[in-house]
């Protein structure tokens, strides 16, 4: 790996189940470049092979390598600890230090995402601060102390716990009930079947009978709202954060300033504000760039 003295320029990468997105980036998180997108195959090896293409095609262009990605990171930043369900097979099997010889540097996407709005974005100022990302599941960014919470093993902040104990709902980690298949984009799919009772309706028919009043979106909207809201609260509680931001596609729905104001009726600790994250989709890339250039001037 060469050594890096200064840190100009950094190819970042942000990996999900749906897209791989990348830019290069200064070390202040500006951009420097459009953003790329590629639909995240479903081949294994597929991956690992988009962004091999990728490093080799900028490589002589930039000093680091920055990679926001689904999944646990181990806590040396360098490879993926645990794949989630709508990541392609042998994801966590790429060796992401030998994508280049300049320095890589990895990490979760939602610990990615909240060290954006902690540097640039709506958390800028506080202390404690959580992103919860609304999208296929729940991602959780914790900042404590104007630390990046990650947990011995890089883990922290998964919501696979139980609410209810009637085996309602299969969640994507194989238990029932648990709090991210109530409050994650895809439950508000699973809401609107309910109510509608139908099959075939999805996440996307709230959205639009919302705008036209439809009880049934208005009625399943609410009832995934109000799971929003007991997420919301259960987290103030536990890390007593200055602001709560809600990211991913689903977010940009919430009614904030009822969900504000009743969430904070029925937290214990302090008030806290609660926003929509800045960054939405380019918050991985973001983040991913300025933990790249911390963790490697750190050093």
């Amino acid at each position: 790996m060469e050594k890096i003295m200064n840190i100009n320029k950094i190819l970042s990468f942000d990996i999900g189940g749906t897209k791989i997105a990348y830019a290069i980036l200064d070390r202040n998180g500006n951009f420097l470049s459009d953003v790329i997108q590629h639909q995240t195959p479903a081949a294994p090896g597929a991956v690992d092979k988009i962004l091999k293409s990728v490093v080799k095609r900028f490589d002589n262009q930039i000093d680091v390598v920055a990679v926001s990605t689904a999944g646990t990171v181990d806590t040396t930043n360098s490879f993926v600890t645990g794949s989630v369900g709508n990541m392609p097979k042998g994801y966590d099997q790429i060796k992401f230090t030998e994508l280049s010889q300049k320095p890589v540097v990895v990490e979760n996407d939602a610990n990615s995402a909240v060290w954006a709005e902690y540097v640039l974005g709506n958390a800028k100022g506080c202390n404690n601060a959580i992103l919860l990302t609304l999208g296929t599941g729940v991602g959780v960014g914790i900042i404590a102390n104007s630390q990046l919470l990650t947990g011995k093993k890089g883990a922290a902040g998964e919501v696979h716990f139980p609410i209810r104990y009637d085996n309602h709902r299969l969640c994507g980690c194989g238990r029932y009930d648990c709090l991210e298949i109530y409050m994650s984009g895809q439950a508000l799919g699973l809401e609107a079947k309910e109510v509608y009772k139908n099959d075939n309706v999805t996440s996307h028919t709230v959205i639009e009978g919302l705008k036209k009043n439809d009880l049934s979106a208005v009625t399943a909207f609410h009832n995934w709202q109000e799971m929003v809201k007991n997420g919301v609260v259960l987290f103030a509680d536990i890390f007593d954060p200055e602001v709560i931001l809600l990211g991913g596609s689903m977010a940009h729905f919430i009614d904030y300033k009822r969900l504000n104001d009743e969430a904070n009726k029925l937290v214990v600790a302090p008030p806290f504000l609660l926003k929509e994250a800045a960054f939405k989709n380019n918050a991985g890339l973001i983040g991913a760039a300025l933990l790249a250039v911390k963790k490697i001037e750190s050093k």
